[in-house]
């Protein structure tokens, strides 16, 4: 009867001790889990307000220099067509070199392509006798038989 009660006695008082250390352990021990945890997603979340930011700063930027690019274009079309307008010899002159100059205003955008209407496969129209097998035919380019 002894040795039976030390085999239960044993487990249960081991079981008891790594509860008492594990307890110990945790309350010594902060969280150091969920805190570092937390610590990685408050960078990401710097991280991704930066690059949030960069991409606005960039856009601004791009903006602001394609309108100076447009007042730059203006300013030399200005330049150009009163240069023209100074400088030409004669009335005919001057509407020539007006005209070139705002061609390009005037121009139509250009048309855009459209895709096919069918979606069939093109068809082999390689020329050929009449009798003779076209490109795709299995036999084309054989002489006689094997």
């Amino acid at each position: 009867m002894e040795q039976s009660l030390i085999i239960w006695l044993l487990p249960v008082l081991t079981l008891l001790a790594g509860i008492g250390i594990g307890f110990l352990i945790a309350r010594l021990v902060p969280n150091a889990a969920p805190g570092r945890t937390q610590r990685q997603l408050d960078d990401l979340q710097e991280r991704f307000d930066t690059y949030q930011s960069e991409v606005v700063t960039h856009f601004n930027t791009t903006a602001n220099l394609v309108k100076k690019l447009t007042q730059s274009y203006q300013e030399v079309q200005e330049h150009l067509s009163e240069g023209a307008s100074r400088l030409a010899l004669d009335e005919l002159t001057r509407q020539r070199l007006l005209a070139a100059l705002h061609a390009d205003e005037a121009a139509s955008p250009r048309e855009r392509l459209t895709p096919p209407k069918s979606n069939e496969a093109p068809k082999d129209y390689a020329p050929k006798a009449p009798d003779a097998p076209g490109t795709l035919d299995e036999t084309f380019g054989l002489k006689g038989k094997y």
